[in-house]
C-alpha cells in the first residue's frame, strides 16, 4: 500500500512516499481502507517534536490520527462491524497504533463508529479528534439546556464543534474569535460573536451576563488565555480546557470555587485503558450529525496524499478555516 513516512521527525518537508505491507488483520481489529483524513495540531506537533514527546511513534513512522473508510476485514472478537461498512475514527498516528496516511489502517474496533450517513468521506474524516474532544469537555462540565456558555476559539477545530454540541444541548452560547471570517463562522453557528482583540472579559461578561459570569466556559485556545477563562466563569462555574501547558497561580480558581476540567483526548489510545468510551462518543456524534444538529467546517483547498507536507504547512500558516482534509480516494 501507499503511505507517506516520517523517517526523522522535523518540518514539513519530511514527509516521504514509500511503499509498506498492507496491515494483516488481527484479534479486536478491522483493516479500513482509508477514503480521506484530516490533519490535527498534535499531528503536526508529534511530526516537529517526536521522541520527545512520551507518545510519540519511533521513527520511521505513518502519522495521521483521524480518518474515514470502508472496512475491508474484521478480526475475530470483533462483534459490531462487517465488511463493507463505512466507518470513522481517531485511531492511529501515535505509540504503537499505525498512523492514517497510508491506504489502509490496522484499526482497534473499540475506536470507530459507523460513518453518519449524512456526510461524504471528507466530512467524517474531519470530526473524530475534535469531535471526541468538544464532547468529553462539554459533557465533563455538566452542560444543560438554559445555561449561558462561552466558547473561546470558537471557529478553530474544536471550538466550531463545542459551539454547535452546546446549541443542540439547549444553551445560549457566545464564541470569541478574530473579526472578518471568523466572526462570521460563529455567527453562521448560532453563536454571539465576540472579538477578543477589541472588547475586554470584563466588558463581555457584564454586557451579556450582567457581570454574574458564564456557566460553562470551554477554553479551546489554553495556555494563557486561561487567565480569561477564570475570569469570565460564574461562581462555582465550570471551565473545560484542551492545553494546561503553563504555570498558573490558582488563587482565583480557589475564590471563584471553579471546576477545572482538562480534556486530552488521546489517553485511552496511549494507555489502552477506556478505549470503547471513543466509540461510544462517536456513534452518540453521529446520531447528533443525522439530526442535522452538528456539522463539520472544511478549508475549502483540497489535498492529496502526495500533499501532506503542504497539508501541515497550511494549518500551521493559521490561514484555514475549519479542518484541512487530505483525500486519498
Amino acid at each position: 500500500m501507499k503511505a507517506m513516512v516520517v523517517r526523522e521527525f522535523g518540518g514539513a518537508e519530511v514527509f516521504e512516499a514509500a511503499e509498506l505491507a498492507k496491515p494483516q488483520v488481527t484479534v479486536g481489529n478491522v483493516v479500513v481502507r482509508i477514503a480521506a483524513s484530516s490533519v490535527n495540531t498534535i499531528d503536526m506537533m508529534i511530526r516537529e517534536m517526536g521522541e520527545s514527546l512520551p507518545f510519540s511513534p519511533p521513527a520511521p513512522a505513518v502519522l495521521g490520527m483521524d480518518f474515514a473508510g470502508t472496512i475491508e476485514e474484521v478480526g475475530e472478537g470483533v462483534c459490531d462491524f462487517n465488511v463493507g461498512d463505512e466507518v470513522y475514527g481517531c485511531a492511529g498516528g501515535l505509540g504503537d497504533l499505525p498512523g492514517s496516511l497510508a491506504q489502509y489502517i490496522l484499526a482497534d474496533a473499540k475506536l470507530i463508529a459507523r460513518k453518519p450517513s449524512n456526510l461524504s468521506m471528507r466530512e467524517a474524516a474531519a470530526i473524530p479528534l475534535v469531535g471526541i474532544t468538544a464532547f468529553e469537555g462539554l459533557t465533563r462540565a455538566g452542560i444543560s439546556r438554559g445555561q449561558k456558555v462561552l466558547v473561546h476559539g470558537g471557529a478553530g477545530g474544536v471550538g466550531h464543534l463545542a459551539v454547535q454540541l452546546a446549541r443542540f444541548y439547549g444553551a445560549e452560547v457566545y464564541a470569541t474569535g478574530a473579526a472578518g471570517e471568523q466572526a462570521k463562522l460563529i455567527e453562521k453557528l448560532g453563536a454571539t460573536a465576540i472579538d477578543f482583540a477589541a472588547e475586554p472579559v470584563a466588558d463581555y461578561v457584564s454586557r451579556y451576563t450582567q457581570g454574574a459570569g458564564f456557566d460553562v466556559v470551554y477554553d479551546s485556545v489554553g495556555g494563557p488565555n486561561l487567565v480569561n477563562s477564570v475570569e469570565a466563569a460564574k461562581l462555582n462555574g465550570q471551565i473545560a480546557t484542551t492545553l494546561t501547558f503553563l504555570e498558573l497561580d490558582l488563587s482565583m480558581i480557589h475564590m471563584k470555587g471553579l471546576s477545572l476540567h482538562v480534556v486530552f483526548m488521546l489517553i485511552p489510545m496511549i494507555h489502552n485503558q477506556g478505549r470503547e468510551a471513543h466509540g461510544k462518543i462517536l456513534a452518540e456524534l453521529a446520531k447528533i450529525i443525522e439530526q442535522g444538529a452538528l456539522t463539520p467546517v472544511l478549508d475549502e483547498k483540497r489535498f492529496a496524499l502526495d500533499d501532506v507536507s503542504d497539508a501541515h504547512t497550511y494549518l500551521a500558516s493559521g490561514k484555514a478555516i475549519g479542518k484541512v482534509v487530505v483525500d486519498l480516494e
